[in-house]
This record gives C-alpha cells, sequence and structure tokens, in this order.
C-alpha cells in the first residue's frame, strides 16, 4: 500500500473508532485493507466515506463502520477460523484475513466470486479461501469453524451452519425481525444456542441458489 492509501485508510480507521469504540485488532485490520480496490472505479472517490457502494448484481459494499463493527462482533481473539456468508466485494473477507489465520468465504453470484478472487490474488491475501455456493449449505470440509458471519439478512440460521460451528463458537448475523433488521450473535454451547440481539441494521437479503 502506498503511502497516501495507507494515511486514508488509517484515516477511515479513526473514523470508525470514533463512531464505534474498535479493539487494536480490528482497527489495525481496517487500516490495513485497500478498500479503494474492493470499490468499482466508478466510486473510487467515495471509497473512504461511511457508506455503503453498489457493486453490481443488485449487489452493495457494506459501510466501513459497518464492516468494522461485525469484525468486532465475532470476538476474534483466540478463534482461528472463520466461515463467511456472501463475500460479496470481497472487502469484509480481507478485513477478517488480518483478524483469523483461515478465512472461508462463500458467494452465490459467480461473476462477484470470481472479481473478490482476483483483488484477494493482486493483494496478496493467500489465507483466504474462496468458493461459489448457496452460502446457506456453509461448507463442511473445513468444519468446524470457531466463528461464522453473515454478510446478509437472513430470516433463520440453517441448522447445518451451526452444526459446522465449534463448540463455544459465535455465529454473528444481521436478522430479518419483523420490518426490521437485527444484527444478532448467538454463541454456541453443547446443543444450546444463547441468542443477543445487537442492533438494528441494513444488508441486501440472503438468497438460495447459484446465480451464474
Amino acid at each position: 500500500m502506498d503511502r497516501i492509501t495507507a494515511t486514508k485508510t488509517a484515516r477511515l480507521a479513526d473514523e470508525c473508532d470514533a463512531r464505534f469504540k474498535l479493539s487494536d485488532d480490528v482497527k489495525n485490520a481496517i487500516a490495513s485493507t485497500n478498500r479503494e480496490e474492493f470499490v468499482p472505479a466508478g466510486f473510487r472517490h467515495s471509497a473512504y466515506k461511511l457508506d455503503a457502494l453498489p457493486i453490481g448484481s443488485s449487489q452493495y459494499i457494506s459501510s466501513p463502520l459497518t464492516v468494522a463493527k461485525m469484525s468486532e462482533y465475532l470476538e476474534s481473539k483466540g478463534a482461528d477460523r472463520v466461515l463467511e456468508v456472501g463475500c460479496g466485494s470481497g472487502y469484509q473477507a480481507a478485513v477478517l484475513s488480518h483478524l483469523f489465520r483461515g478465512v472461508f468465504t462463500i458467494e452465490r453470484i459467480e461473476p462477484l466470486m470470481l472479481e473478490a478472487k482476483k483483488r484477494f490474488r493482486s493483494l496478496g491475501l493467500s489465507n483466504i479461501h474462496t468458493r461459489t455456493d448457496d452460502g446457506q449449505n456453509g461448507w463442511i470440509s473445513y468444519a468446524p469453524y470457531d466463528r461464522i458471519l453473515f454478510s446478509a439478512t437472513a430470516k433463520e440460521i440453517p441448522q447445518k451452519l451451526f452444526e459446522q460451528l465449534s463448540d463455544g463458537g459465535i455465529l454473528v448475523a444481521p436478522m430479518q425481525k419483523g420490518s426490521k433488521q437485527i444484527i444478532t450473535k448467538f454463541i454456541k454451547n453443547g446443543t444450546t444456542i444463547e441468542r443477543v440481539e445487537l442492533e438494528a441494521c441494513d444488508f441486501v437479503p440472503i438468497l438460495d441458489g447459484v446465480q451464474k
């Protein structure tokens, strides 16, 4: 990252931290991720604003503040592997790659996944593993995961995803609740799942199947 970009991403991390207190780990992860690489060329000038931006296929790159919050809610300390459902532009996965040893990210829209893979390669992020699939199936071959993150709103969490979460693991997802969406944290303790509602949010809905 050149000096100008490094200054911009550091300022972005400071701005997120001013709105929502971040741990040093998450703040550094935001400061180490070049957001400009993940937004469409026409929106480069808005890359460092705290706004969600369109990325094609009716999808959005989340606001950096939302990405910072979701990363914080995952409580990455002591966790090794994270599964992300809904890769989109790849920005959230890139931030997670600075927090976890292994990031496993699934995207159902094939062109978005191909673009994200290109970005990961050009940024040298070799600890991100990608798959084109319906993320609601999870990714059984690498389970269990210490953390699971939904980057799209779900009406309910499929049981198979809780099965792929390690004991003591945390799953964070925006959940549809009536007309509202609430970021919700699920903590797995043996056979029980504790559910904690955190805050209102606005994400695109999760959809079934794969889109070529």
